[in-house]
C-alpha cells in the first residue's frame, strides 16, 4: 500500500489521479447507457412496469456474485478485475449498438444486456472502492474518498446530459460511445501502480465466503451506515421513474430526461467539491442522519411540483444530501475495515448499494405501475424520512459518532 508519509495534497498522487480518471470514464459510460435504456425501453413497450425490470435485471447477477466477487478482490490483483469488469462492459453495449443499428433491437435484448453489465458492476465496483485505500497515505483517505464519490457524481452530471443530447442521433451511438469510454477505463486502470503486496490467500470455505457478512453483522457503526442507505434508497429511489415525468408530466424529449437524471449529480458534485477541501469534523453521526431526512423531504417535493426548473433544483437538492450522507459513510466504512476483509466486506457494500438503487427502482416500476408515478415517488421520498428516524433509535451508536478522524 502506500506509504503513509508523503505529500498532503491528492494532486500529488499519481495513482489516484489514474484511479479518479478511471472511475469517470466508467461511470460516464454507466449514466449514458442508463438514458439510453430508460427511453428505449419506455418507447418501445410504455409500461413503467419495464423501466422497473431493468433495475431488477441488474440486481440478479450482483446478488448471485457478490460473495465471489468479495472474494476475488481479495486474493487477486484487484487492477486486473477491474479492467475484466470494464472490457466486459465494452463487450455489452457493443451488442446494443449493433442490434439497434440493425434494427434488431428488443425489450429482451435489452434486459439480457442489462444482466450481463450488471455482472460486470458486480466485480468492478466493490473491487474499485477496494482499490481506493492504497492509492492514497491513509491521512488523506476521507478528502480521496469525498474526491472519488465527486468523480462519481461528476459522471452521474455530464453522462445523463451528454447521453440525452447524443441520442438525438440514435440510441446506437449513444452505445457506441458507452463502448469507448469503458475501453478508455481500462487504460486508465491499466496506469495505476501501487506498491502491491499479494494479499494472503486463506482456503477457500464457508468462514471465508461469508467473512464480509459476519464483520458487518458485528460491527453496529458499518452495519447501521450500510443499512441506512440501503432502506432511504431501496423506498425512495426516484430515477427509474424519470422517463415518465420527462415524458409524460413535463413533456420533454430526451434532453429533459438526460436533465433531470443529471440535476442529483449536480448537487451530489458541488457538495463534494467542499468536503474533499473542508470534511466534517465533528457531529458526524447526526450529519448523516439529518442528510437522510433531507433526501426523503426532497423526493416528496419533487412528486408534487409540476414546474420542471424546480425539479430540477429539488433533485440537485437530493443529490447534494445524499452526497453528504456518501462521504461520511463511506469514510467510516474504510476506516473500521482491516484490509484483509475490505473487498468482502466492500463486496457486501456494493450489494447493499445496487440493492438500494436497482432494486429501488423495480419497487418504483411496480408501485407506479400500481398507484401511478406521482402517489408512488410521495410515498417513497416519506418512507425514506421515516427510516431516518426509526435508525437513529435502532443504531443510536452511529448517531452518536463524533468525528472518524482518529478511529484508525
Amino acid at each position: 500500500m502506500t506509504n503513509s508519509a508523503g505529500p498532503t495534497s491528492l494532486r500529488h498522487h499519481r495513482p489516484f489521479a489514474f484511479y479518479w480518471l478511471a472511475r469517470v470514464a466508467g461511470m460516464l459510460a454507466f449514466q449514458m447507457l442508463a438514458v439510453a435504456v430508460g427511453w428505449q425501453i419506455y418507447a418501445l413497450t410504455a409500461k413503467p412496469f419495464d423501466l422497473g425490470l431493468v433495475g431488477l435485471f441488474q440486481f440478479l447477477p450482483a446478488i448471485l456474485l457478490v460473495l465471489v466477487a468479495g472474494q476475488i478482490a481479495d486474493l487477486y490483483d484487484r487492477r486486473l478485475v477491474i479492467r475484466a469488469s470494464q472490457l466486459t462492459g465494452a463487450g455489452g453495449v457493443a451488442v446494443l449498438a449493433a442490434a439497434t443499428a440493425w434494427g434488431a433491437i428488443s425489450k429482451e435484448l435489452i434486459l439480457a444486456a442489462v444482466f450481463v453489465l450488471g455482472a460486470a458492476r458486480a466485480f468492478e465496483q466493490p473491487t474499485m472502492n477496494t482499490l481506493l485505500p492504497a492509492t492514497v497515505p491513509t491521512k488523506l483517505l476521507p478528502r480521496a474518498v469525498a474526491a472519488s464519490s465527486s468523480a462519481t457524481q461528476t459522471a452521474m452530471v455530464v453522462g445523463p446530459a451528454f447521453g440525452g443530447i447524443l441520442y438525438i442521433a440514435g440510441p446506437a451511438f449513444v452505445y457506441a460511445t458507452c463502448c469507448v469510454l469503458f475501453v478508455l477505463a481500462s487504460i486508465f486502470t491499466s496506469l495505476i501502480v501501487i506498491e502491491h503486496v499479494p494479499p494472503k490467500r486463506e482456503p477457500l470455505s464457508l468462514d471465508v465466503l461469508f467473512a464480509g457478512f459476519a464483520f458487518i453483522r458485528g460491527n453496529p457503526l458499518v452495519l447501521g451506515a450500510i443499512t441506512l442507505d440501503l432502506f432511504a434508497v431501496l423506498l425512495g429511489s426516484v430515477l427509474a421513474l424519470l422517463p415518465i415525468f420527462a415524458h409524460d408530466i413535463f413533456q420533454t424529449g430526451p434532453w429533459g430526461l438526460g436533465l433531470l437524471r443529471a440535476a442529483p449529480a449536480l448537487g451530489a458534485v458541488a457538495t463534494g467539491i467542499v468536503l474533499a477541501r473542508w470534511p466534517f469534523r465533528r457531529d458526524v453521526g447526526r450529519i448523516i442522519f439529518i442528510a437522510v431526512a433531507i433526501y426523503g423531504v426532497a423526493v416528496m417535493v419533487f412528486a408534487l411540483s409540476s414546474s420542471l426548473v424546480l425539479s430540477i433544483i429539488v433533485l440537485a437538492v437530493l443529490g447534494a444530501s445524499d452526497m453528504t450522507s456518501v462521504v461520511l459513510r463511506q469514510t467510516i466504512l474504510q476506516l473500521e475495515t482491516p484490509d484483509e476483509t475490505r473487498g468482502r466486506v466492500n463486496a457486501v457494500n456494493s450489494l447493499f448499494v445496487i440493492a438500494s438503487n436497482q432494486l429501488g427502482d423495480f419497487r418504483a416500476g411496480v408501485a407506479a405501475q400500481w398507484f401511478g408515478a406521482v402517489p408512488a415517488v410521495l410515498m417513497g421520498g416519506a418512507c425514506a424520512f421515516g427510516v431516518a428516524l426509526a435508525w437513529i433509535k435502532f443504531f443510536p451508536d452511529l448517531f452518536r459518532v463524533e468525528s472518524y478522524e482518529n478511529r484508525r
